[in-house]
């Protein structure tokens, strides 16, 4: 059965232009990191499982199959599909367990819950013969998660905006990035409330226009981890061992754990 590969993404930076609701607008440049990624595949049940009828995830989880964001794409993408189509997904994960052989780190601002669940939803499309477009799948896959778009559309660096949900394509060359996730679990709800609370302090429309067009290189030469980063000092705060783990001419990667810079010659 076909293998597909789920990659992780860093921030490059990460800021905050606002507010909606109880969402935070951002403007951040994504970028692939090509050597980190987890395997997703199809894998036929056992006959005694297959009669079962459960939405089989065979691989390293925490959550529960319900909480799991591939669990979310699937119902997600049913939700949005005619009962034809609807009823061949269905028997489709009746025969078929996902298998996932998982490399990138969760809780860690890599995004490998939404790069899992944006495969999943492009792994159906592709062997059910949906003809969604990639327009279609990311309006799915943002039921499930704001970064679910991006991973989508498959570019290697690409300018994010509003909640995540606006992805334009950023053309410039794929950096080789070296990453290193220290083993604390931040939750990314909590990060965002102490910013508001203690850091709130929106970018304005010429400053992100300015980042939006300057290379991720540049980027990395020319700002601190802290600039880059809005989200570097709140989680910092509440996550004081994190300054144990910080290297320096290191960059955070969203709201963290993962620290990232690129590789060395």
């Amino acid at each position: 059965m076909k293998i597909y590969k789920a990659f992780a993404k860093v921030n490059i930076f990460l800021k905050i232009t606002g507010t909606r609701a109880d969402y935070h607008e951002i403007i951040s440049r994504f970028m692939r990191v090509q050597s980190l990624y987890d395997e997703l595949s199809f894998v036929a049940k056992e006959e005694s499982v297959s009669k079962a009828k459960k939405f089989e995830i065979i691989g390293d989880f925490s959550c529960s199959t319900e909480q799991n964001t591939i669990y979310k794409a699937y119902i997600a993408l049913l939700e949005s599909l005619d009962d034809n189509s609807a009823n061949s997904l269905k028997t489709l994960m009746q025969k078929y367990a996902i298998h996932v052989d998982k490399k990138i780190p969760a809780f860690a601002g890599l995004g490998g819950g939404s790069s899992d669940a944006a495969t999943y939803l492009k792994m159906c499309n592709e062997v059910l013969h949906l003809g969604l477009s990639k327009n279609e799948l990311a309006t799915i896959g943002l039921k499930v998660g704001a970064d679910v778009p991006f991973f989508i559309y498959g570019y290697d660096s690409a300018n994010v905006s509003g909640i995540g949900e606006v992805v334009e394509e950023f053309k410039e060359p794929l950096l080789e990035l070296e990453v290193f996730t220290p083993r604390i679990e931040i939750s990314t709800p909590k990060v965002y409330r102490i910013y508001r609370k203690n850091f709130f302090a929106p970018i304005d429309g010429f400053k992100t226009d300015e980042l939006k067009k300057t290379s991720s290189l540049d980027i990395l030469k020319n700002m601190s981890v802290d600039e880059a980063n809005d989200l570097f000092k709140p989680a910092l705060q509440e996550y004081k061992e994190l300054k144990n783990h910080y290297r320096h001419g290191y960059y955070f990667s969203g709201s963290g754990s993962s620290f990232f810079r690129v590789k060395e010659e």
